[in-house]
């Protein structure tokens, strides 16, 4: 998995990426019969988008990124709201055959990876999570939305053509969050051996210009993070494209494709 989305990067993680509403936490609980009993890492944790919240569901949860200032904000965030049950690791998919020791032979309830799996090698991610999973747990991989730059609708082909723009080149990127790349996570899941379910979740979610304008930095690494020029650039192309518009209406559809190991 790679890292690199530090420093300004993750601050406009942290501000505007959107959470996860009930429904999608009621749906990860339910798949996977998770209690107080359990723990649940979240590997590719980002700032805590999935894990905070989640950690109200479980007994601990274990925020896994190869970001430090991801991380760094994650526990801030956790402390701020009182979520003491929350531990922080450094580490990426090809870490996770070494969480045995840090689990001292417990298992999880489930493996989580939320908006991350293009980062990582799924199929040697899911074979060395089995070990770890406790009969009826196993892995979901949580997308929520669509890329705010490919959805079908006008504001966001506004956004895409302001973003090809500053870029100089087209964005087709979708983070394989399309059905392609679903199909991908469920042949891996299906060849590891678990026993595959999904489902979705809909959702509308208010959307400023600044949220638009955030949400496409904090998927730049910060090595290709524009400067702070072309940023206000970007933000001001942003808003003239959308007419004086100040909000709109995302329709959201999370895909939560989970990986059930019937066997320990």
């Amino acid at each position: 998995m790679a890292t690199g989305f530090g420093g300004e990067v993750a601050t406009y993680y942290a501000r505007h990426r959107r959470g996860y509403p009930p429904d999608v936490l009621d749906a990860l609980a339910a798949a996977f019969q998770l209690g107080a009993d359990d723990t649940v890492v979240d590997l590719g944790c980002g700032t805590g988008q999935l894990s905070i919240p989640l950690a109200d569901r479980v007994g601990t949860v274990i925020g896994m990124d190869p970001e430090p200032d991801m991380l760094a904000i994650a526990r801030r965030t956790a402390l701020d709201r009182g979520t003491a049950n929350a531990t922080w690791v450094l580490g990426s998919d090809g870490d996770v055959p070494a969480l045995a020791r840090l689990l001292g032979g417990r298992t999880v309830g489930a493996l989580t990876v939320a908006v991350a799996i293009h980062f990582m090698d799924r199929d040697a991610l899911f074979q060395a999570a089995r070990p770890l999973v406790r009969p009826g747990g196993g892995i979901a991989v949580v997308t929520n939305g669509e890329p705010l730059w490919m959805q079908d609708t006008e504001w966001s082909a506004a956004l895409r053509g302001c973003l090809e723009r500053m870029l100089g080149h087209p964005v087709t990127g979708r983070c394989q969050t399309d059905e392609a790349g679903r199909r991908r996570n469920r042949e891996a899941l299906v060849g590891a051996g678990y026993r595959y379910e999904e489902t979705s979740v809909r959702y509308d979610a208010p959307l400023t210009v600044d949220d638009m304008v955030g949400g496409v930095f904090s998927a730049m690494s910060a090595e290709h993070l524009p400067s702070s020029r072309q940023r206000a650039a970007f933000a001001t192309d942003v808003r003239d494209a959308l007419d004086g518009r100040t909000e709109v209406i995302e329709n959201v559809r999370v895909w939560m494709q989970c990986g059930v190991c019937d066997e320990g």
